[in-house]
């Protein structure tokens, strides 16, 4: 393809070419229909299963009613314009164009009558329905959700904000995949700064292909190592994404997938959920209070309660409930890592499970797994109530991502406080403050902000459900 790029402008020659180039023979499923008409001969390059078969026979019918005189114009631009009805179709002279528009859905018209081709954008994806997904439901507001169609995607969100600057900025991204990438903003409202930084990350991608998606994209746009913590923000809800472009924020929409990443990020974002914004100021800030109440509780809870067991003098009398009479023959910390994997290890096997016994299997698998551990001896009744209500209180955070990342942090302080007592947990909370400090974010933002650097007005907006200004 790099040696012969454009068209020649002779029929025969060219058809014979894209022939070997989409390997017509070769694949069942990519066909070059013969047609003639105004005396000349002509083929449609399309995949079947991608073009719309009522807007391709109105086209074919209308072409073969054309006269020599009508379809005899000097380019395929000038018969686009001038016989093409269809509202999306333009010429196309080189290979590599054309080969990349018929894999992707296009249909490619080449004739006699002129030089180059046509190609229609008559294209249509399966697609499922934009039902409310699973995992980002809202007591109220609205059941529509992103699909895995790029396309319908940001029909969604132009449906929502009805103004010329919010733009959708195209890319593509993979050389054997050509992905389709999809930069949303707000003209006037996004740092030009960050959407350059961001741009340039993304042109800069040199991969084969995108075979996961965003996390694809994701991984290739910032190495996090060893680091848990989450570096996207990540909505199949609409209104969610919409909202967050009217805010500043830029969003990148990946072909096949349904997910939306939402940038920059800092950690303090992860607080907000979507039932926020749908009760009134006060409910939705009592609600965000108790989601960040519980990410601590989350971290530290069997930390500081293992740390304390361990030193009975630091208890005050009111709280000598919380030590272990019989810590049986496994040791704490090893029982608080043990039911931590079980709990990994349920959830693992109730997505395996078919979605009519996996609620089920969940609850009484927990119910008898934690009752003979603690029959035969493996583990004591404390741990099996402390862990599984950090357990719970990990799925009130909205980012499945940051729940584990915290996961993750809580195993690890509890192993340091098991080798080196209380100079273990300072030095684990050392190490996280100096990790979520360190962060790197895509297009370098602030992990930390609006704390670092500092903005009032924004820090409060995060922490509280504000009402809205006037005028907003």
């Amino acid at each position: 393809m790099k040696e012969k790029t454009r068209l020649s402008g002779e029929f025969a020659r060219d058809k014979a070419q894209l022939e070997k180039l989409l390997r017509v023979e070769e694949s069942f499923d990519i066909l070059a229909r013969p047609m003639q008409f105004a005396g000349k001969e002509a083929v449609l390059f399309y995949v079947n299963g991608f073009a719309k078969d009522g807007i391709m026979e109105k086209i074919m019918a209308f072409l073969l009613k054309l006269t020599p005189e009508q379809a005899q114009v000097p380019t395929a631009e000038d018969f686009s314009r001038r016989n093409i009805s269809y509202i999306e179709a333009a010429g196309a002279t080189d290979f590599e164009t054309i080969v990349t528009s018929v894999l992707s859905g296009k249909v490619c018209l080449l004739s006699g009558c002129f030089q180059y081709a046509v190609l229609i954008e008559a294209r249509e994806y399966p697609a499922r329905s934009v039902q409310e997904p699973d995992d980002d439901r809202a007591l109220r507001g609205a059941r529509d959700s992103f699909v895995e169609t790029i396309v319908c995607n940001t029909a969604l969100i132009r449906r929502r904000i009805r103004d010329p600057h919010l733009t959708m900025e195209s890319h593509t991204v993979g050389r054997a995949s050509r992905t389709d990438v999809v930069l949303c903003y707000m003209k006037g409202r996004v740092d030009e700064k960050y959407l350059k930084k961001l741009r340039s990350q993304v042109d800069s991608i040199d991969t084969d292909a995108l075979t996961l998606g965003q996390e694809s994209l994701a991984e290739r746009l910032v190495r996090s190592g060893l680091n848990p913590f989450p570096r996207f923000r990540y909505t199949e809800r609409p209104d969610v994404a919409a909202a967050s472009v009217l805010e500043g924020s830029v969003l990148m929409l990946v072909d096949n997938s349904p997910a939306v990443m939402i940038l920059p990020v800092s950690i303090f974002q992860y607080t907000q959920d979507i039932n926020d914004f749908y009760f009134p100021p006060v409910v939705g800030s009592y609600l965000r209070l108790i989601r960040i109440a519980t990410m601590f509780v989350t971290l530290f809870f069997t930390p500081v309660w293992y740390l304390l067991i361990r030193h009975p003098d630091m208890l005050p009398a009111p709280l000598h409930f919380l030590m272990v009479e019989n810590p049986g023959p496994i040791p704490i910390f090893l029982q608080m890592l043990l039911v931590e994997i079980v709990l990994d290890s349920l959830k693992l096997a109730s997505l395996n499970t078919p979605n009519s016994l996996s609620q089920s299997f969940s609850v009484i698998g927990g119910l008898i797994l934690g009752d003979f551990a603690i029959q035969v001896g493996w583990m004591t009744p404390e741990i099996v109530l402390y862990m599984a209500f950090v357990s719970i209180s990990n799925f009130a955070q909205p980012s499945f991502e940051l729940g584990y990342a915290l996961k993750l942090w809580r195993m690890l302080l509890v192993i340091l406080i098991a080798i080196a007592d209380i100079w273990g947990f300072l030095f684990g909370l050392a190490l996280l403050i100096f990790t979520i400090c360190t962060t790197k974010t895509v297009g370098g933002h602030s992990y930390l902000y609006p704390l670092i650097p500092f903005n009032g007005r924004a820090f409060l907006r995060l922490i509280l459900r504000l009402p809205e200004r006037h005028g907003q």
